[in-house]
């Protein structure tokens, strides 16, 4: 139930609880980078990409209810949506790309539920997320066909990189749900003729 900045906080949550948790002995100069498709032909030197893919609705909560409000004000309900990410490790050298895909993947299976406290951190608007919410981001290892089919849009050299998929992200409606009064009375004038 948050704004709609949900996705780009979400985004730069990864990017920034891996960049935080580098290891600077290990790897001193990686970088940490969300990319589009165009950052690709001129990646980084040494470092971890995260990509956005595709944005897909939440079949499973597709039918929320209504939000409500503390003070009881009732909201369209709000939009239920998954986020499909590539992570890739970079590095001229095949295995410091390989210990860095591997602790790449180990910090993030070891924070698998994202809280609002890392959510809200990275971004400029420090409420985008409630501070009961929290997002579940999990590996969602790709067919390879599909996987060849997002590098071969993506047109460098393919790179060694892992999916994964954040659920449970609700973005919230800010158009209230007009309510009329409580019926007191019915009328039913279905057999009457109508005077001119």
């Amino acid at each position: 139930m948050a704004s709609f900045r949900a996705i780009a906080a979400t985004s730069s949550a990864i990017i920034g609880l891996l960049k935080d948790a580098c290891p600077r002995s290990e790897f001193l100069n990686a970088e940490f980078k969300l990319y589009q498709a165009s950052d690709y032909e001129t990646h980084v030197a040494e470092g971890i990409s995260l990509m956005l893919y595709q944005v897909t609705v939440n079949g499973t909560l597709r039918n929320l209810r209504p939000r409500s409000a503390p003070d009881g004000t009732r909201y369209r309900p709000s939009l239920p949506l998954d986020l499909h990410y590539l992570l890739t490790a970079w590095s001229s050298d095949a295995e410091k790309q390989q210990r860095l895909l591997g602790w790449a993947m180990r910090v993030l299976e070891d924070t698998p539920t994202l809280p609002s406290a890392i959510l809200n951190k990275y971004m400029d608007v420090p409420d985008t997320f409630r501070p009961e919410e929290s997002v579940e981001f999990i590996c969602d290892p790709l067919p390879i066909q599909d996987l060849a089919a997002v590098w071969d849009k993506l047109k460098p050299k393919y790179q060694t990189s892992v999916a994964y998929v954040v659920h449970m992200i609700t973005i919230d409606s800010e158009i209230k749900l007009t309510e009329a009064e409580i019926v007191q009375t019915r009328s039913f004038d279905a057999g009457k003729k109508v005077q001119p």
